[in-house]
């Protein structure tokens, strides 16, 4: 599984909209059929954050993702939002997944 996290640090004026701004992309790229996981998280820590989680089945299935005509659009308007270059990781990883934490588990 190719395994991505990605830090968009925006404009102060881009926050609070920015998941509305940002839904026609996720949606698109949660259908695409080599898709596993897209996820966004706010930051706590620095409210013009958000935290991009992605998987793709494959690196073929991430490759058509960065060629996909919506990733093309997102790519075109988001330099207009951010404040600085986002920061990634992008790994290749053993399995196809969320598993379970073994560590800890609920009560009763």
């Amino acid at each position: 599984m190719i395994f991505i996290v990605v830090k968009f640090t925006l404009k102060p004026e881009c926050s609070e909209g920015w998941l509305d701004s940002v839904r026609e992309f996720t949606e698109a790229t949660r259908a695409e059929p080599g898709n596993v996981m897209f996820e966004w998280s706010r930051s706590v820590d620095n409210p013009h954050q958000y935290v991009l989680v992605e998987g793709f089945a494959s690196p073929e299935a991430g490759e058509e993702h960065v060629n996909s005509e919506h990733f093309r659009t997102a790519m075109a308007w988001m330099p207009d939002h951010i404040a600085e270059t986002p920061q990634i990781i992008n790994v290749e990883i053993p399995g196809q997944g969320w598993s379970e934490m073994a560590e800890l588990t609920p009560r009763g």
